[in-house]
């Protein structure tokens, strides 16, 4: 019998506390570590312990100073030798803590690991958690290399040191799980080396019966319900026609290797979509962390290992795994200084486990640009998920807060097109917390308030609660000078639904304000793109942008109108930069393939490209208005300002003006709004200003105010 619990009968305070309480299996690995490897050389000092707490643990507290005068190593020595060969008698009975037993055996069922595997992760598991075996194991070195771990492990662990590299090898059932791997980056102590998926598998391995689900906590999560119904991405449908019915079938048939991209701007709803999508297919989603239970971010290497595990863990369950914000695996790198992303130093592994995978995935990225396409031809889908058109944008934005606002305030709302679902959701909330103190007007301005700081931190335009190309109350074609049947024209593409349209000549004689009527007369909704809009300084990004405004007009269903057309399509023959031609290219391409109704306008029609302008359906110049046209427009206007019907000689002196367009009177019917216009002969004076400007004309002559 050995004196381990004698009790202390000295009146020493620092003795009175219990000494620490080894567990039969503990005992047997320290006691290995020091008579086995020779560590009680540095344990057992000349005159005393160099760790009194392990000591004690071991049963040698009566050689402990002061209940001892005096200190016999050799004596010290040869009772750890003793209580060593006491222990190895009884090893066939040594078990690990039944908990953690009975973990392991579920994991080992699970993951089909071999006994040796199951040997070593109990060690791993107990020396992360045992503070007195993390201790022990100290005194084998700070700086250990791979070789030497293994070896010590064969020791400790009693097996050989083929086995032991065996499961802590790459290829190991342990390391291609991603509970547990060996740190091959240079030196350390042994817990340092034995990697873990994480500390909190390691406690609940050790505190109570643990189902998968518990043993990734911390690494990867349940997804939260969605918020977007699967109406909301209406715009994907040719997409989503394909992927419910494959996600569906490869779940019901267990299908490996199955691995969806969806990428698109920061807040289009990717995620959501994901989530949504589980919901339909009653499947369980569970997202991998980008950060810890501290709240600290998780670099891509471990989240890999999360993804891994979780891909273990989740296998015979009815599941989807959510890898969000996968630059960090694929983008990590650095080209300047030559470093290579995580996914691409593990090409192999990365590809293996993407094409053979148990549980379908969602990769999410904000630009599928971040990956390499060696990687991209892997995936069964890559989906974009653009910023919704505008009729889902108004229905996401009417769902999310039509109780709070006003349908105006809806639709100028919906507009931007640059507006996320995401930041609709976040300023929608904001107002919600607020509660009663806000009224509705109070409200609408809190929430476009909101959204255009939003708007305007990611670089686009802020919300326009004044549209200034609005369709102006007068709008008339009969107000509108063309060289051809515009009438007729619109009647045409009302019918045909498809068509291409020129519109050329001076500004403000009406283009735009026409691209707008016409929708208003389709019922479709209207986008407008400037050059400003579409220009990139950034080599091919015009293109993209290009390419991009059209597949948008084409998904809402849309009449597209882009302004200053002149700026895409410049003759080639006169290009200078490569990029010019390519441009041309890409608008021509792009009209060509267009379904819907495009129109295209200019002030420039001068130094077009030929070919862009055999392209064109109908060529339609506007031109300023005809002395009688302005005449009645002016006569209009007298009367919504309410001055009646002017004078003749007023007429007659607009009739003189020449060079008058209706933009110049729906330029001063805007400045209306902060400087009102008095009189009628006031409004003539200002129109006489607007030609001068455009030093087209005189100012009327002869007529005395």
């Amino acid at each position: 019998m050995f004196d381990d619990d004698i009790p202390d009968i000295t009146g020493d305070d620092n003795l009175r506390e219990p000494a620490p309480r080894l567990s039969p299996l503990l005992r047997l690995w320290i006691l290995r570590l020091l008579m086995g490897m020779n560590c009680h050389r540095k344990f057992v000092r000349s005159r005393d312990f160099a760790d009194d707490d392990i000591a004690a643990a071991l049963g040698l507290r009566k050689f402990i100073s002061p209940l001892t005068d005096s200190f016999d190593r050799k004596s010290v020595v040869a009772e750890l030798a003793a209580r060593h060969r006491g222990a190895e008698a009884k090893r066939a009975s040594t078990r690990p803590p039944a908990i953690l037993a009975r973990n392991i055996k579920r994991l080992a069922k699970m993951l089909e690991l071999t006994p040796g595997d199951c040997r070593v992760l109990e060690f791993a598991l107990l020396i992360s958690n045992e503070e007195i075996l993390d201790s022990a194991c100290d005194w084998l070195g700070h700086s250990l290399t791979t070789t030497r771990v293994i070896r010590a492990l064969s020791r400790i662990l009693d097996m050989p040191a083929d086995r032991v590299a065996e499961s802590l090898s790459p290829q190991g059932l342990l390391s291609r799980s991603g509970i547990l791997s060996i740190n091959r980056n240079g030196g350390g102590t042994v817990r340092s080396k034995l990697d873990l998926l994480s500390s909190a598998f390691a406690d609940r391995m050790l505190a109570s019966d643990a189902d998968p689900i518990d043993l990734l906590r911390g690494t990867v999560a349940l997804a939260s319900d969605p918020e977007l119904e699967l109406a909301d991405f209406g715009h994907l449908g040719a997409s989503l026609d394909i992927l419910q019915p494959y996600l569906r079938l490869a779940l019901s048939e267990g299908r490996r290797g199955v691995n969806i991209f969806l990428h698109g701007p920061p807040g289009t709803g990717k995620s959501q979509l994901a989530r949504r999508l589980a919901r339909e297919l009653r499947s369980d989603l569970f997202e991998v962390s980008s950060e810890d239970e501290d709240g600290d971010p998780v670099e891509g290497e471990r989240r890999l290992r999360a993804y891994r595990a979780a891909q273990t863990l989740l296998s015979k369950r009815r599941s989807l795994i959510l890898f969000d914000e996968v630059e960090d695996v694929f983008n990590d790198g650095s080209e300047f200084f030559g470093r290579k992303s995580t996914a691409q130093t593990r090409k192999a592994w990365m590809n293996r486990m993407l094409e053979d995978a148990p549980v379908p995935t969602f990769w999410l990225s904000n630009s599928i640009a971040s990956v390499d396409p060696a990687f991209v031809r892997r995936f069964d889908m890559v989906i974009e998920v653009p910023i919704p058109p505008r009729t889902q944008r108004q229905r996401i934005v009417e769902r999310a807060c039509g109780d709070l606002v006003g349908a105006e305030c809806v639709a100028r709302i919906s507009e931007s097109d640059r507006l996320s679902p995401a930041v609709v959701s976040r300023a929608t909330s904001v107002v919600r917390s607020m509660g009663k103190t806000l009224d509705a007007a109070g409200a609408e301005r809190a929430l476009e308030h909101m959204i255009g700081n939003t708007l305007e931190a990611q670089g686009h335009a802020r919300l326009i609660r004044h549209d200034p190309n609005r369709l102006p109350s007068a709008y008339d074609l009969a107000f509108l000078n063309p060289d051809a049947d515009i009438r007729a024209i619109a009647h045409g593409l009302k019918e045909a639904r498809s068509g291409r349209l020129c519109l050329y000549g001076p500004p403000g004689t009406g283009k735009t304000a026409f691209g707008h009527w016409l929708a208003q007369q389709l019922d479709v909704p209207l986008q407008v793109r400037r050059a400003s809009d579409l220009l990139s300084p950034y080599i091919g990004m015009t293109e993209k942008n290009l390419a991009r405004a059209f597949r948008d007009a084409e998904q809402d269903g849309a009449l597209l109108m882009i302004d200053e057309i002149d700026s895409f399509l410049r003759d080639r023959k006169e290009a200078q930069r490569p990029w010019e031609v390519t441009q041309v290219n890409e608008m021509l391409t792009q009209m060509e393939a267009f379904p819907g109704i495009f129109i295209a306008s200019t002030n420039l029609m001068e130094g077009l490209d030929p070919a862009a302008l055999r392209r064109f359906d109908a060529k339609v110049r506007l031109d300023y208005l005809q002395p009688d046209q302005a005449v009645a427009l002016f006569r209009t206007h007298c009367q919504e300002l309410g001055f009646g019907v002017p004078d003749p000689a007023h007429e007659a002196a607009v009739a003189r003006l020449g060079h008058l367009a209706p933009g110049d009177f729906a330029a001063l019917m805007r400045q209306n709004r902060f400087r009102p216009i008095g009189s009628a002969s006031q409004l003539l004076d200002l129109l006489g200003a607007e030609i001068a400007l455009k030093g087209g004309c005189r100012r009327p002559i002869g007529f005395v105010h």
